[in-house]
């Protein structure tokens, strides 16, 4: 398994499959050095304000993004720490 996937590249798909207002792609990945995870892929922070999550509770709006990423977790993504927020929300 590559562990090639970057932050730009999650951006990207995340940007098509969910026309954000706003998106922030962190790599975490060293954060993580030494663990056991580390060696399976990368890790990254995901903040994301759509409005495809209106309505939505947050289990929902996690699976849009993981549905979003599934072709990079193949690629070497370990984990994801997701904030999916609606615009209304974003402004509070």
């Amino acid at each position: 398994m590559s562990i090639g996937v970057t932050a730009a590249r999650l951006q990207e798909v995340l940007q098509q499959a969910l026309a954000p207002t706003a998106l922030e792609v962190q790599d975490d990945s060293h954060l993580h050095a030494g663990h056991a995870g580390a060696l399976e892929g990368r890790h990254f922070t995901v903040r994301v304000t759509s409005t495809v999550f209106d309505g939505l509770t947050r289990v929902a709006r996690h699976r849009l993004v993981y549905d979003a990423a599934r072709s990079l977790i193949a690629e070497g993504i370990h984990a994801l720490a997701i904030e999916a927020r609606t615009p209304a929300e974003a402004q509070r």
